[in-house]
């Protein structure tokens, strides 16, 4: 099993070299930080001072790769090179290792050696001082708190630092990710309101159009004809009176034009007297200012959008038969209604794509309502209904449109 080696940093290389040469310098001139004649002064001379000092400069090596493990050797170094006349350039490179251990360990270390190093202070300034009772005493406590405490303490707070930075970098990475998923939820669910607006307002029109002018190319009838071509141009009118309303809304941005008046429920009498005037037989079973009442603008114009594609997709695809819109508020909630004969169409059709029944279901889900649609049963046979319930009540304040 091959060995893997720690990997070296320039930086780090640089350090150590820089170590050994200026250890090398201080060597070389003769100045040590300790006299031969001092007791504690083991191994005296100057050839001592060598080892100490390649072992730390080596340790150097390992600041950011192997922290850990050049703290522990380089341990050992500073105490035999406390037994010599000692080198000023071994002892900052060990402080230099003991701030590299916190800053660059595992945090479980770089928490363990402030507290490690600070009771090896207190222990420094206390024995001593209670052994020799000599006030100079004190000093061994002062040093083995600037060459292990001191560096200890300063990494733990520049680490802290970093970390308190890292996790602010995150945070804001987060708030971007989040600021710009809810750029592309709003981008998408305008998209789809566009959609639905753009699809409400003009798909009635462009259904009656294709319905009526293939009826004209089909009858030889020139009375029939001029009658299709009436409910044609009168679609078409309407139908660019639409676009050129949605047009005027997307591209103004200034806002010194007035907005356009959404529809309402008041609308619903225009609204079947049109489908009357393309073909459809069509009842309104609906007291307007009873349903209306404090209906918010939201449910109105859902509700009238829904009656609307209901009334289009019956001139579409319904059959023969009458068609009953019926509207009514009970309990808070308003209900709609629009039921058809279900079955094959007698007359010309036009093509459908689905997007009505998506749009109608969207309108209803928005306002936290239902919506049902379907063929069912009933004493006059098989019809198509549709059904929505929407609440009514002041906290339906969201923009359906």
């Amino acid at each position: 099993m091959a060995v893997r080696l720690p990997r070296l940093r320039r930086f780090d290389v640089h350090v150590a070299l820089g170590g050994l040469l200026g250890g090398l310098l201080l060597w070389a001139v003769g100045l040590a930080t300790r006299t031969a004649t001092e007791p504690y002064v083991l191994l005296p001379g100057r050839w001592p001072l060598l080892l100490p000092l390649v072992v730390m400069a080596g340790c150097e090596l390992l600041r950011r790769s192997a922290p850990r493990a050049a703290l522990l050797i380089g341990t050992p170094a500073l105490v035999l090179d406390l037994v010599t006349q000692g080198n000023l350039v071994t002892i900052l490179m060990y402080t230099d290792l003991m701030y590299a251990a916190v800053l660059y360990g595992p945090p479980a270390t770089a928490h363990r050696i402030p507290r490690i190093t600070g009771l090896l202070t207190v222990a420094g300034t206390v024995v001593p001082f209670a052994v020799w009772r000599e006030p100079e005493a004190l000093l061994i406590g002062v040093l083995t708190g600037l060459v292990s405490f001191g560096p200890a303490a300063t990494g733990l707070i520049v680490r802290n630092h970093r970390d308190a930075a890292e996790a602010a970098r995150l945070r804001a990475e987060q708030t971007a990710l989040l600021a710009e998923m809810d750029r592309a939820q709003a981008v998408t669910a305008e998209r789809a309101r566009m959609a639905r607006e753009l699809h409400d307002m003009v798909a009635n029109h462009l259904s009656a159009i294709a319905i009526h002018s293939t009826a004209a190319l089909s009858l030889q009838d020139p009375r029939t004809s001029q009658e299709a071509l009436v409910v044609i141009r009168e679609n078409s009118v309407e139908g660019l009176a639409e676009m050129r309303r949605l047009i005027g809304i997307l591209r103004d941005s200034s806002g010194d034009t007035e907005p356009v008046a959404a529809p309402t429920l008041d609308g619903l009498g225009a609204l079947v007297d049109n489908a009357r005037t393309n073909g459809l037989d069509v009842t309104l079973d609906a007291d307007l200012e009873a349903a209306r009442g404090a209906v918010p603008a939201p449910v109105e114009l859902a509700a009238y959008r829904i009656v609307q594609e209901s009334l289009t997709n019956a001139l579409k695809h319904a059959g023969a038969g009458r068609v009953a819109v019926s509207l009514a508020r009970c309990d808070g909630v308003l209900t709609v209604a629009v039921t058809s004969p279900y079955g094959d169409r007698d007359g010309p059709t036009a093509p459908g794509s689905g997007a009505g029944l998506v749009g109608m279901r969207e309108r209803a889900a928005l306002l936290d309502g239902t919506f049902e649609a379907g063929p069912e049963d009933s004493p006059d046979g098989r019809i198509w209904a549709v059904r929505a319930t929407l609440p009514v009540s002041d906290t339906a304040e969201g923009d359906t449109a």
